[in-house]
């Protein structure tokens, strides 16, 4: 084998070669002609080893993570590899069952770092290191000339927009979402900026703020936090009447009045896209201080990503209602015995009052008027004991006619004080109830205050009903 030859063969063509692609499959092919190799050239795209050329296998490796494999390895680590036998490298990737050798090299960017690698696989006798040094020196040409050409392929603005969608898609909360669907406007418009506002009732709002925006994104958040909810309002409604809308990137051109606070803020470039329905879902802002001129592509990646963005967006909503649906009675919507158990579990002892409560004679309203007045009587009832707590104070239904309120107290007699507004309240709809209150002491179990707390309602339930006990310490 004349490796000198197989340079001049393989490198001639390099400097003709106008994309980094086309330099890769050029030298592949040229290489093919003088081994049986299996043969492949792997570059760096984003976050993976991607195979950009190849010959010789029945499979090869489309990508890599950066540290799988004998070309993971290599890349990551900057040094050659030389395996003869594959069998005895667990980082071996088999492209075909006969290979036996293999040689790869690490293609190598301007300052000395690993853009990627050339592979090298035989199924036969070879000379490895008069391969391995044939190998570095095709690889020194070619990663200059991928260099020249500007380094290796990026995604495509289509495969960063499918990335994307794939991290919303797997987003867990509202946050995540946002996070994503944000860093992906930026992304795949090449826009510096981007903010989401939402048509919530009663008044529209900007989504949470997300990463860590720029200097632009921060100014767009401040000027809109300050603006009526009517010019948010008003962007909304004109997004989804007129359709998306992008800027000309000419100077001299006012904004419209809907606009002001946006370049007021320092964008100059602006693609305004709709998102989900008008009542319910919002805009995608997505700015520039530079005065660029986005093309209608970009904003149909946009549109895309805005639908993609509500998709998820209305997905954690339905799951978010169906999970409190699962937490809650749905006679009377408040929350049971699932999320009560777990609530009393972190009470704190002598700050945290649990009231029983049991409503008196229900069962002679079910038997005397059926169970249709009687679910009217705990709704009606239910409503009453709500609007007796205050701000922060927590009711459950954990059975048939009793209730539950979870509350954060500084000393006893304020929870009793709270029971006896209960049982006020209760009056008022025409019913009574009995009250029982303990508060948990040190070391003590939920389920202990518990019946502390029922025994209590019981003492009550004994003189006469219509009243409130607190439990024995």
């Amino acid at each position: 084998m004349d490796h000198e030859r197989v340079l001049r063969d393989v490198t001639v063509r390099l400097p003709m070669a106008s994309t980094a692609l086309e330099a890769c499959r050029w030298t592949v092919t040229a290489l093919a002609r003088h081994t049986p190799a299996a043969i492949s050239i792997l570059l760096q795209v984003h976050d993976r080893l991607r195979c950009v050329a190849a010959t010789g296998a029945w499979q090869v490796f489309s990508t890599v993570p950066p540290k799988t494999g004998i070309v993971g390895r290599v890349y990551a680590s900057g040094e050659p590899a030389v395996v003869a036998d594959v069998t005895a490298d667990p980082d071996h990737l088999p492209v075909r069952p006969d290979v036996t050798a293999e040689v790869c090299v690490p293609l190598r960017g301007p300052t000395g770092r690993p853009i990627g690698v050339l592979d090298l696989q035989w199924s036969g006798p070879v000379e490895l290191d008069r391969w391995r040094e044939t190998a570095e020196r095709l690889a020194a040409r070619l990663g200059a000339r991928i260099v020249a050409l500007d380094g290796p392929p990026a995604e495509s603005r289509s495969e960063k927009l499918l990335r994307h969608a794939a991290a919303m898609t797997a987003a867990p909360t509202e946050w995540d979402l946002m996070t994503a669907a944000i860093a992906a406007a930026r992304d795949v418009s090449g826009l510096s900026a981007a903010v989401l506002v939402l048509a919530d009732r009663p008044e529209p709002r900007l989504s949470a703020p997300t990463g860590t925006p720029g200097e632009l994104e921060s100014r767009l958040r401040a000027e809109l936090t300050e603006v009526e909810p009517a010019v948010l309002g008003r962007l909304i409604a004109g997004a989804h009447r007129q359709g998306s809308a992008y800027t000309l990137g000419e100077a001299g051109h006012p904004p419209t009045e809907d606009h002001l606070p946006l370049a007021r803020a320092g964008a100059r470039t602006l693609v305004t896209v709709p998102v989900g329905p008008p009542d319910a879902g919002g805009v995608l802002l997505v700015a520039d201080e530079r005065l660029l001129r986005p093309d209608p592509t970009t904003v149909n990646l946009m549109e895309l990503l805005a639908g993609q963005a509500w998709t998820c967006l209305d997905r954690l909503r339905t799951l978010a209602r169906l999970r409190e649906q699962a937490n809650s009675d749905p006679l009377t919507g408040l929350r049971h015995t699932g999320p009560f158990g777990r609530r009393i579990a972190s009470a704190t002892p002598g700050r945290t009052a649990l009231l029983a409560i049991d409503v008196d004679g229900f069962k002679d309203v079910n038997d005397t008027y059926g169970h249709q007045a009687g679910d009217r009587l705990l709704v009606g009832l239910a409503r009453a004991l709500e609007g007796a707590l205050r701000q922060g104070d927590e009711l459950y239904r954990t059975g048939g006619d009793e209730f539950v309120a979870v509350i954060e107290v500084s000393r006893p007699e304020e929870a009793v004080r709270i029971a006896e507004r209960l049982t006020e309240a209760a009056r008022r709809t025409g019913r009574t109830i009995s009250v029982g209150v303990a508060l948990p002491q040190p070391g003590e179990s939920p389920d202990l205050t518990l019946r502390r707390a029922d025994q209590a309602l019981y003492a009550v339930k004994r003189h006469g009903r219509d009243g409130v006990r607190l439990a024995a310490a």
